[in-house]
């Protein structure tokens, strides 16, 4: 497969990177910088130096009490616009989640920068697939391959634990390995125009390949991430602020802008939903979840909301590839059954991704939530409000009811499937 995809075409308008479509995909081309370069930001660094110490203590939201309000014109670059944003991110969901029970106001010290920031970058001011994963893992030298989660190293967790290290490491080699099959599609969205049956195929083929290989990588969740670490610690960490009232927070959480300034606000938390390349498996192949979350005519379902929360390149790279995406159709109505068939298996691989993805929910969140007693002194969160809850009622951190919402999606891709 192609090693440097940001040379290759995009077909019909633009090249790649013109949406910041590397040759890791959708992540960054360089690792992410592990610190803002201006001593000016060193108290947030230095908070995050601590973060998970100082979430057992419970004295985060101390701290960030005492933080100054600081400006954003001292970052130099957008990859310090991304390493701030993730900071804010960190910063803003443990001082909602710490221990006790969560706050519904966000103060003036991170509400205001994280708003410049997120403004500047298109995102809104929650943690986010792209600041939990995309924008946090380093690799062990220069010259490993990011595919290899085992070479990867996060830079930031809530809990300090390797479970939660884990968790991410495993999304961030997931989208290294599906990098490749991005300008590969793209060529075949070209073949259909011109009519070219092979390439389409063989296409196909890879794209098949390539997910099986991603489902294999999913499995490894397993390895090094406990299904109790993960429910209980972890995930009340990664919710939103949106269809949290169970979890205490009717209303969302407050924006203190100061001077009596504010807003309040709610988003969803980070979810793989809002991964671009899980998106763009779906665009490639014309898979449509145009009933999930939504109506058809109705107002847009949750897979197309989570676009929101992507880095605003990726939204648009996106929106672009589904103007083109003409794969399906052609495997329609070709007279090659070669074509078909080869659409066919990459529908089913992509079904059998979903159900991977089914299982590993049902082992970390459904069956922990049925168990009697999250851990003590939690204080109301996203686990204690989970816990017990039925399964049909039981919300991602997306804020979105979990298995019906996975189990629809599964099926809408195998309905995807030519007769």
């Amino acid at each position: 497969m192609p090693h440097n995809i940001s040379t290759m075409p995009v077909p019909l308008t633009g090249s790649l990177d013109d949406f910041e479509v590397s040759r890791n995909g959708f992540l960054p081309e360089k690792l992410p910088i592990q610190r803002l370069s201006d001593q000016y930001y060193e108290s947030w660094e230095l908070i995050l130096d601590h973060l998970p110490t100082l979430l057992v203590s419970a004295s985060l939201r101390e701290e960030v009490d005492r933080l100054p309000i600081l400006s954003t014109s001292r970052l130099i670059s957008q990859r310090e616009w991304q390493r701030a944003y993730l900071v804010l991110s960190f910063l803003t969901h443990s001082y909602i989640w710490e221990a006790g029970g969560p706050s519904e106001r966000l103060p003036p010290s991170i509400s205001i920068p994280f708003l410049q920031v997120s403004t500047h970058l298109g995102l809104p001011p929650t943690a986010t697939y792209a600041a939990l994963n995309l924008w946090n893992y380093t690799s062990l030298s220069p010259s490993a391959s990011l595919y290899n989660v085992d070479d990867l190293r996060v830079l930031h967790t809530f809990t300090g634990t390797r479970d939660e290290e884990w968790f991410y490491l495993i999304s961030v080699a997931i989208e290294s390995h599906g990098a490749s099959i991005i300008p590969i599609m793209l060529n075949a969205m070209d073949a259909v125009n011109s009519n070219s049956p092979e390439v389409i195929m063989l296409a196909l083929l890879k794209f098949s390949q390539c997910i099986r290989e991603i489902g294999e990588i999913l499995k490894r969740m397993d390895e090094q991430c406990s299904p109790d670490v993960f429910y209980n610690r972890i995930r009340p960490f990664l919710a939103g602020s949106k269809n949290m009232g169970l979890a205490g927070l009717p209303k969302g959480v407050f924006y203190d802008e100061g001077n009596g300034k504010g807003d309040w606000r709610q988003y969803s938390g980070g979810s793989n939903a809002q991964s671009s390349l899980i998106q763009f498996f779906d665009v490639a192949l014309g898979v449509e979840h145009s009933l999930t979350g939504a109506k058809k005519g109705s107002k847009p379902g949750f897979l197309q909301e989570m676009r929101n929360y992507m880095p605003s390149p990726h939204r648009k790279f996106l929106k672009h590839v589904e103007c083109i995406s003409n794969i399906r159709e052609y495997a329609d109505t070709t007279t090659d059954t070669e074509v078909t068939n080869a659409y066919n298996c990459a529908v089913k691989e992509l079904s059998r991704f979903r159900d991977i993805h089914i299982q590993i929910v049902t082992r970390y969140i459904i069956n922990p939530s049925r168990k009697q007693g999250p851990m003590k002194n939690a204080g109301m969160n996203l686990a204690v409000a989970s816990t017990n809850c039925t399964t049909k009622g039981l919300h991602g951190t997306g804020g979105t009811e979990l298995l019906p919402f996975l189990k629809q999606s599964r099926d809408e891709t195998k309905q995807t499937a030519l007769q």
